[in-house]
């Protein structure tokens, strides 16, 4: 693929997103507690009807038969219910309790009244008062697909069923190495030199689209040269299914990351996409002796472009070899013009209003600049040979708000 030809961005998206998918690792049993932020790897079935029996939904009697009622016994949650045989016959029954055989109607406590000699009288209100069997759910039902981001709304659905484990797909294991003899690590920047924005920053975008990041996978700045590229590369694809590299993405005299990709054999499925900012960009599979491909992911050393070329190549790798789907953009109202860039998908910084319906694009958005960034919510998605009008609805990446969310 040649760099004189970007990929449509869009395109571009999907080829990181299938080449993630097809590479997606086995499954792993994982239990409910440490279930968090994974992936359902098959579909989430109920075990059982739910509710699994007629359950209460207040506190008062279960009656059979017409008034007065003589009450008989009671039933708490937790409880197995005797069937109520005879008519004129009632129980007391808690919230939440099974609701015995053969109770034609349930009473509120405090819509009855007992006479001298304890029987039951009132009038159930019309609209039944329990849970029938399989009003939420039947046994064998599909509650939520394979692909499925796990969350604790997903684990208290899967406990409610009696799921005590989890099948999951694994966490993708994330490197990063920063490329730039004239970045520093920590201080204010002068003398030529300027401050790594991105090494602090990356693990983070990586971490909430599923990754894991641990401290010691984080290098750089590494040195120019090719023989520590090389190295560092080798050493960073031992323990990782994605690498990162920020910066070297050109063929400039100090760029070496191309021909170390060359060296490694590796095979580019993106070599720079169609997107402004973010040029250039890639994304190249390099084969292991285990079998299973590794990725390396090629950012752009400004810092906003580097941010795109993650979200456009990175989150769709991610989320392929997760096993989650590839997420549809929602369309939004251009609260302004918007200009295109021309051959080009632009990608224009934007807040939200409060309604998440119409979308105003922010300031200092440079390449090189990370205001704008702090200050959007996402990305208006002006395709190529077009601009947008206010008031025309558009496709707009959202930024992930949390660890773990869908891209």
């Amino acid at each position: 693929m040649s760099e004189d030809t970007p990929v449509d961005w869009e395109q571009a998206r999907a080829l990181a997103y299938e080449a993630g998918r097809r590479a997606a690792g086995p499954t792993e049993l994982i239990s409910l507690p440490d279930a968090d932020g994974r992936t359902l790897a098959e579909p989430l079935r109920a075990l059982t009807d739910l509710p699994a029996f007629p359950t209460s939904s207040i506190d008062g009697w279960a009656t059979r038969g017409p008034q007065p009622w003589h009450p008989v016994g009671r039933v708490l949650a937790g409880g197995i219910a005797p069937p109520l045989d005879e008519a004129g016959t009632c129980v007391e029954i808690a919230t939440g309790a099974m609701v015995p055989p053969g109770a034609d109607a349930l009473l509120r406590i405090e819509e009855s009244t007992r006479d001298a000699a304890g029987l039951v009288s009132g009038v159930p209100r019309a609209t039944p008062e329990w849970r029938i069997p399989g009003e939420e759910a039947h046994r064998g039902e599909e509650l939520l697909p394979a692909g499925t981001a796990i969350d604790p709304a997903v684990i208290g659905v899967a406990a409610t069923c009696g799921y005590e484990a989890l099948s999951v797909r694994p966490r993708p294991r994330a490197a990063l190495l920063v490329f730039g003899d004239e970045l520093l690590t920590a201080g204010t920047p002068g003398a030529g030199r300027v401050r790594d924005s991105l090494g602090p920053q990356v693990p983070g975008w990586l971490r909430r689209y599923g990754a894991t990041v641990d401290a010691a996978a984080v290098t750089g700045p590494v040195q120019d040269t090719l023989e520590a590229h090389l190295a560092a590369v080798r050493t960073a694809l031992t323990g990782a299914d994605l690498v990162c590299t920020t910066g070297g993405t050109m063929h400039g005299p100090v760029d070496h990351l191309h021909p170390t990709l060359a060296k490694l054999g590796a095979e580019y499925l993106v070599n720079t996409a169609a997107v402004r900012p973010g040029f250039p960009m890639l994304l190249a599979r390099i084969p292991d002796a285990d079998g299973r491909p590794r990725f390396l992911a090629g950012l752009p050393g400004n810092p906003q472009s580097a941010i795109i070329a993650l979200f456009t190549l990175v989150a769709p790798l991610l989320a392929g070899l997760q096993g989650r789907p590839m997420p549809e953009l929602p369309l939004v109202e251009a609260a302004t013009d918007v200009p295109g860039r021309g051959n080009f998908t632009h990608l224009v910084l934007a807040r939200l209003d409060r309604s998440g319906r119409s979308a105003t694009p922010v300031g200092h958005v440079g390449s090189a600049m990370l205001r704008g960034l702090s200050n959007a919510q996402g990305f208006l998605v002006i395709r190529p040979g077009t601009r947008a009008t206010a008031g025309d609805l558009v496709p707009f990446l959202p930024l992930p708000l949390t660890p773990g969310e869908r891209p």
